[in-house]
């Protein structure tokens, strides 16, 4: 997908999501540094419908360290990607402007659908599939889901999303703990009340990635089928946030959001009608790749 062609120079990228802030630095298409730190913006978005000015100063503060580290891993080229936080916030631009003034760095809010093409980018570069298979990647985030299909020959041919993620359905409607029965069934109806605007094409195979996907291969492995999401839906229930840290290595703020993530992953391969296969490389993968290629052709 990529040519195999990477870029000899570190290149680093700064993802800040619902959950999450990351970073992750590459070289010779390999990582050599990848850091992440809680953010938790999704959760004040769904209650308040803006980020307070705290937390603004709080991620713009996280990204500088992060963008600081990339420099020391000796990054020559760094950009920051704001996901969700920066489209579903009224106040989204003061956060883009707020990390901004504190890095001196290019920041961009993506919107869904450049969202899941970077997701794609990264995820199909990442694996050796067919040329010509017709492949989903999905990526389920705090604040919303993106689903795209392409294949390596053809690129992207189809691309949706839904403004439902993990974060965001926990708060709406798993906040209980343990979640009841009826929760996951309220759950399980709104994502497929959404999904039903969505014209799905056919595929072959399907990727996934993203915390939820990542979290899930540990406690079921990284083929993420019909039965194993049912599984998979039951053991979260069921099983503390302490019992998934100490038994599965989950970090707690995965814990909290897992029976969302996994619900709305069931409900896209009940769509796909096909097993999802996690991937570890996804969004920052594509923008590395992006940006090694711009700084390329410059």
């Amino acid at each position: 997908m990529w040519g195999r062609q990477h870029a000899a120079v570190p290149l680093g990228v700064v993802d800040v999501g619902s959950n999450t802030v990351r970073l992750l630095v590459t070289a010779h298409g390999k990582p050599v540094l990848s850091l992440r730190e809680s953010a938790g913006l999704g959760a004040f978005i769904e209650r308040d419908g803006v980020i307070p000015q705290a937390k603004l100063e709080e991620t713009a503060l996280h990204v500088r360290h992060f963008v600081e580290a990339a420099a020391e891993a000796g990054a020559t080229d760094v950009e920051v990607l704001i996901t969700s936080p920066g489209r579903q916030a009224a106040n989204g631009t003061e956060l883009r402007d707020a990390i901004a003034a504190a890095t001196n760095a290019p920041v961009s809010i993506l919107s869904a659908q450049e969202e899941g093409r970077l997701a794609f980018l990264g995820a199909l570069g990442s694996v050796h599939l067919p040329a010509r298979r017709r492949i989903a990647v999905v990526d389920v985030g705090g604040g919303s889901s993106q689903i795209v299909v392409g294949s390596g020959r053809e690129g992207i041919t189809w691309s949706g999303s839904i403004d439902l993620g993990s974060r965001r359905l926990t708060s709406r409607l798993l906040s209980r703990r343990p979640p009841t029965n009826g929760d996951l069934a309220a759950a399980r109806s709104e994502v497929d009340r959404l999904l039903a605007n969505l014209d799905l094409p056919e595929v072959r195979s399907a990727l996934v990635v993203g915390g939820s996907a990542r979290a899930l291969k540990r406690l079921v492995g990284g083929r993420l089928g019909r039965e194993e999401l049912e599984y998979a839906i039951g053991l979260v229930q069921h099983t503390s946030a302490d019992d998934l840290i100490d038994h599965y290595g989950v970090n707690r703020a995965r814990a909290e959001i897992l029976p969302a993530g996994a619900t709305i992953l069931a409900a896209v391969q009940d769509r796909l009608d096909t097993p999802l296969r996690v991937v570890r490389a996804g969004l920052r993968e594509g923008a590395v790749h992006e940006l090694g290629a711009r700084q390329a052709a410059a």
